[in-house]
């Protein structure tokens, strides 16, 4: 069984630290435009140079997401996704030799619906290193932390800017692998700039934690992927990405990943 010792983001955060470097953290979709699509565009991340990778499992009523989201989830879900496709595709990348990090995304509702020791033991098997529940607030998740740990899954959780800075530090200190601070109030979305506040947050957070912080909403460019890693130890895409998955969707696959891929790699520019 895989430990939080060897789990990939330990590792792969490790390693940034000691060479000074950054992540860049895309976040897909799972099944959209279709399962095949979702594997192909990780195969695709990993050869640019990306080590970690959100996914996100489309759920009928997303928590925090964006209408780019939204849509994307509805169309997944349109198309008959089965949880069980996800966990399939995960296992057949890990199968190919993939190495990415990856993370789940995913309503707690799905992982009652299964029994939470189960579906945790479930998503490590087919190769996820990481869980985000982003409906389970800290009181409640210290038995979904634990059992995460169980099954060798580091145990994510959003600190919000809103959340005071006491509480965020106390949210930090329950999250393994690393910490997701959400840059700005309300739903995913593109954004040309982030609030100076939430990169003054993130300063002050990392003075108390040894988590590595990510950012995540807002996150456009390569621009302000520079901005949040000049702060933070990683940029979290996923509003920006998606929307070019979409505008690309009607092109062969080959083409709509070459597309997509050439994306990350201007965001990846300023951290490499």
């Amino acid at each position: 069984m895989t430990t939080l010792q060897d789990n990939r983001f330990t590792r792969t955060f490790a390693e940034l630290k000691a060479s000074g470097g950054k992540a860049l953290m895309p976040f897909l979709t799972a099944g959209y435009p279709n399962i095949d699509a979702t594997g192909a565009l990780l195969k695709d991340f990993e050869a640019r140079g990306v080590r970690i990778c959100e996914i996100g499992f489309p759920f009928s009523d997303p928590v925090a997401d964006g209408p780019t989201i939204q849509a994307s989830y509805t169309e997944a879900l349109g198309a008959g996704l089965r949880v069980q496709d996800i966990l399939d595709m995960a296992s057949a990348y890990r199968a190919d030799g993939g190495d990415m990090a990856l993370a789940a995304m995913l309503s707690y509702s799905i992982v009652f619906r299964q029994g939470t020791e189960a579906f945790l033991a479930k998503l490590a098997a087919a190769g996820f290193d990481a869980c985000i529940i982003p409906d389970l607030p800290l009181d409640e998740a210290a038995a979904a932390e634990s059992l995460a740990a169980e099954a060798g899954l580091c145990n994510v959780m959003l600190i919000a800017p809103t959340t005071p800075p006491a509480r965020r530090i106390e949210i930090a200190k329950h999250c393994r692998g690393f910490a997701y601070f959400v840059s700005i109030s309300g739903i995913t979305g593109e954004r040309v700039s982030l609030p100076q506040e939430t990169i003054d947050g993130v300063a002050e957070l990392r003075q108390h934690t040894d988590t590595p912080v990510c950012v995540g909403f807002g996150i456009s460019n390569a621009d302000t992927v520079k901005t949040v890693c000049d702060a933070a130890d990683g940029a979290i895409v996923g509003s920006a990405i998606i929307h070019r998955i979409t505008d690309a969707a009607d092109l062969p696959t080959d083409e709509m990943v070459a597309k997509v891929g050439a994306f990350v790699s201007e965001l990846l520019t300023p951290i490499i």
